[in-house]
């Protein structure tokens, strides 16, 4: 199994198509200087040993190696040792955990999304034969874990699950259940279930019809709606709560109406998450009604880190970035 034990870094990768702009951006503007201060041919001609082809290759090198470099901070490990491998009885679960600006609200304690990634590590907490897969989303969605029987793992991932793994603000509940029906195996044999954990807000539709077709394929969707009713501020990083640019305060509601109708659909069970809540025991009793089907279990105990080869070839790079320069070679 392969895994990033730090993949909270792999955010760093946006660099680089913004230095690529910002690159771009600085060789046009040098090309208008050049065009201002007099004939580009001429000024070609005035100096002979500059080489824009070299220029082109350094910034190859530069941002190869600062690839290279953010892949080794994010640690990419391999599974080494497996603690077991054997074939068990369970079922197959995603659980696609909503993680917009609302779900920061903190009409549950200690806030929504906490209050979700607790009621999940419960439920890991009582699988045992089953395998798992998470799925966070907003106005997007991506998997954060495949499915894997591998615990240990899924609790890691779900540690590192914040608001800022996603910039497209909004509840695309939708997109979030297609992508949740495409990241299961394709055991038919195996009862599979969807646990959206959502405040519902912002819903950008389409959500019902996903879960029709998720039931069509065999797979039970069950949604976890979590806030209240009379709603709550959006708290910012830096203390303040969310407003308009009328200066009025933003209150984020659970969305119930609409959490029960996809549920509904999905032919599974809406249960509303507050600080009284005991969804993880609805959920377990529900969940242990599916039918249970043969299974294949990995589970890796020790990984070992795969970040040498990357750094000799990053080590490689910056050096080949310094001993090349941008005057040509006189022969």
């Amino acid at each position: 199994m392969f895994r990033f034990d730090n993949p909270i870094y792999l955010w760093l990768l946006l660099l680089i198509p913004l230095s690529v702009i910002i690159y771009l951006h600085s060789v046009r503007l040098h090309k208008r200087r050049m065009i201002r201060f007099g004939d580009p041919t001429l000024v070609h001609q005035l100096s002979p040993m500059i080489s824009r082809k070299r220029e082109w290759v350094k910034f190859v090198l530069m941002e190869m190696g600062l690839l290279l470099l953010i892949l080794i901070v994010a640690r990419p490990q391999v599974g080494s040792k497996i603690a077991s491998n054997k074939e068990r009885e369970g079922i197959e679960t995603i659980i696609a955990l909503d993680i917009s600006n609302s779900m920061l609200a903190e009409d549950v304690a200690p806030s929504r999304l906490e209050k979700s990634k607790l009621l999940v590590e419960n439920l890991m907490d009582k699988f045992s034969e089953d395998k798992i897969g998470l799925i966070v989303f907003a106005g997007d969605a991506f998997v954060q874990l495949p499915i894997t029987s591998d615990y240990v793992s899924a609790k890691m991932f779900l540690d590192n699950i914040n608001p800022s793994l996603i910039g497209t603000q909004g509840t695309d509940i939708g997109k979030a259940l297609q992508l949740s029906m495409n990241s299961f195996t394709p055991n038919s044999k195996v009862g599979k279930a969807i646990i959206l954990i959502t405040d519902g807000e912002d819903n950008e539709g389409g959500a019902e019809d996903m879960a029709k077709q998720a039931y069509s394929k065999g797979i039970k969707v069950f949604i976890l709606g979590i806030g209240s009713k009379e709603g709550a501020p959006i708290p910012m990083p830096d203390g303040s709560e969310l407003k308009t640019l009328n200066g009025e305060l933003v209150k984020t509601r659970l969305n119930e109406e609409m959490c029960k109708q996809i549920a509904t659909a999905g032919h599974g069970v809406y249960v509303h998450v507050n600080n009284n809540s005991t969804a993880d025991a609805v959920l377990t009793r529900e969940l242990s009604k599916l039918q249970k089907g043969k299974i294949n279990n990995v589970v890796y105990s020790d990984f070992d880190e795969q970040f040498q080869a990357l750094a000799l070839l990053a080590v490689i790079l910056l050096i080949a970035d310094v001993l090349l320069l941008e005057r040509k070679r006189r022969w």
